[in-house]
């Protein structure tokens, strides 16, 4: 009668590595056959997550585990990509339910739930992978989150590149360095206009949009951005920044995307358009809805301060206001 093996512990501290999840082929390299392996998926102790592929300890149901599944069963050079690396690298907060699992170009693997094999263009991200499960640099991921062609999005451009930057996930040199190693980017124009944007002050993907859509688009003057102010002992609110300054006449533009504030934040504010006031400082308060939606009204509620505080214009017309009735008369002043 053959004695009983059970997997042994470099097995079991190999699944501990992989959170969970081993191959048979990698059970057979530490002595574990395939009748043991039976053994212990028919007593409970493991669970099949594919063909040859297993999950113990009950981690079948765990999102972590099954990403290591695909890599595993990507073979050599297989690395987690798409949103599912995005939220590997915490841009996320909840996991996909479908797991994108990168392959060599010359790999051919099944697609089937949870794991979407796609290959890997030759050449187009850094050779590197990192982390476990293995996964694509955070610049490769933000930078494929930015081409429809490569992974569908939910978010636009604008909201992977500053997400990753506010977070201190990556920098505008590591992603330009990134972006010139790719031969092919559908957003390579929007992409560098936002990392140059970032380089000169603008810290949120609002702050582009009005960057972009309101300033630039409407032929406003440039801003200096998070523009600092040390305030004096009378006003109280300690050392401050404004999202957009117009400085020479004397304008100041607050961009939130917050949903809503608390108290706190709304008496923070008020505080803060207060001391603007004190130093003779008219300032403007804009969200999501109005750079986003309402980009022409804004641009002409900004354009039309500007001139009576002495901008000599001209306010432009973007090709969005072509329907909008009083464009002349606010250009004028």
């Amino acid at each position: 009668m053959k004695s009983r093996i059970d997997p042994a512990p470099e097995l079991l501290t190999l699944a501990r590595m992989q959170e969970g999840v081993l191959t048979a082929e990698q059970a057979a390299a530490f002595g574990l056959g395939r009748h043991s392996i039976a053994r212990l998926v028919g007593q409970g102790r493991w669970n099949v997550l594919d063909s040859g592929l297993y999950a113990i300890d009950g981690a079948q149901n765990d999102w972590g585990a099954k990403a290591w599944g695909g890599v595993l069963l990507g073979g050599d050079a297989a690395r987690i990509g798409g949103t599912s690396a995005a939220y590997l690298h915490g841009l996320l907060v909840d996991p996909p339910t479908e797991i994108t699992v990168l392959i060599p170009h010359n790999a051919r693997r099944r697609n089937r739930p949870p794991w979407r094999f796609q290959r890997e263009r030759p050449g187009a991200h850094d050779h590197r992978s990192i982390g476990g499960p293995p996964r694509l640099t955070i610049e490769d991921t933000v930078l494929d989150l930015c081409d429809p062609k490569l992974t569908p999005s939910f978010r636009s451009p604008t909201d992977w590149v500053m997400t990753a930057i506010q977070q201190r996930k990556t920098t505008p040199r590591r992603l330009q360095s990134a972006l010139d190693r790719r031969s092919r980017s559908i957003n390579r124009r929007l992409i560098q206009d936002m990392i140059t944007d970032v380089v000169v002050g603008a810290q949120s993907a609002l702050e582009v949009r009005y960057l972009h859509d309101v300033e630039r688009a409407h032929g406003l003057p440039h801003g200096r951005r998070q523009s600092g102010r040390t305030t004096g002992p009378a006003e109280r609110t300690g050392r401050a920044y404004r999202d957009v300054l117009y400085e020479e006449y004397a304008v100041v533009v607050e961009l939130d995307g917050r949903p809503g504030h608390d108290d706190e934040g709304r008496f923070r504010d008020l505080r803060r358009d207060n001391v603007s006031a004190v130093r003779g400082e008219l300032t403007l308060r804009y969200g999501w809805e109005d750079v986003v939606d309402d980009t022409c009204l804004t641009a002409f509620q900004v354009g039309g301060v500007l001139l009576r505080r002495g901008w000599p214009g001209p306010l432009q017309q973007c090709p969005n206001c072509a329907e909008v009735p009083w464009f002349g008369e606010t250009a004028a002043g």
